[in-house]
């Protein structure tokens, strides 16, 4: 019975607690993403340039989070290949530079629109032996803000091998097969060829 006293006595109050905790509730349910954290540097999604705070370290207020990621208006690329795609060139490419990591999603993306390859992102991936990092696993590890962005470029067009269906690491390649592909540029460590 007191509450019932306490509740008629303070409506107003009860009503403004009421209405904060609806907006509360609103505004969590429609912030974007599900907590997902990318590990790695932030990025610019735009530019690709890794955001710092005070010029050296990572700001973590620009993380983004996977569920948070919009795929290009131009592209008809899924959410779940383009974060698969991101997974592969964190896996190929974690220490090349930005352009080398869109450069093997470019490959990928070639390799979709080829008729000697599978024609969607999954299959390309999966193909067995297509991808060093698929087979050892290494595709597995956290996508970094700048590999979410290379695949999104990637699935954009951007294309800087010119074309490129294959690409390997010189200093690791041990296939004469490889080497009898015409090649067409070197970006990083990655030689890129058709």
């Amino acid at each position: 019975m007191a509450f019932f006293l306490w509740f008629k006595e303070n409506r107003s109050a009860v009503t403004a607690a009421g209405v904060f905790m609806a907006v509360l509730i609103l505004a969590l349910a429609a912030a974007p993403g599900n907590g997902n954290i990318i590990t790695g540097p932030a990025v610019n999604l735009r530019t690709g340039k890794i955001a710092a705070n005070n010029g050296d370290t990572p700001d973590i207020d620009s993380f983004q989070t996977i569920a948070d990621a919009q795929v290009s208006r131009g592209s008809s690329i899924s959410r779940d290949d383009l974060i698969l795609m991101a997974r592969v060139i964190e896996g190929e490419a974690a220490d090349e530079p930005y352009i080398g990591k869109v450069a093997v999603g470019a490959v990928i993306m070639n390799r979709t629109r080829s008729k000697d390859f599978p024609h969607t992102i999954r299959g390309v991936i999966y193909q067995p032996d297509a991808f060093e990092a698929v087979t050892n696993g290494e595709y597995l590890r956290p996508v970094t803000q700048e590999s979410l962005a290379a695949a999104r470029d990637a699935a954009s067009g951007y294309d800087p091998t010119g074309g490129a269906l294959y690409y390997w690491n010189p200093a690791k390649a041990q296939s004469t097969w490889v080497w009898s592909r015409p090649v067409i540029t070197q970006i990083g460590n990655h030689v890129f060829a058709r």
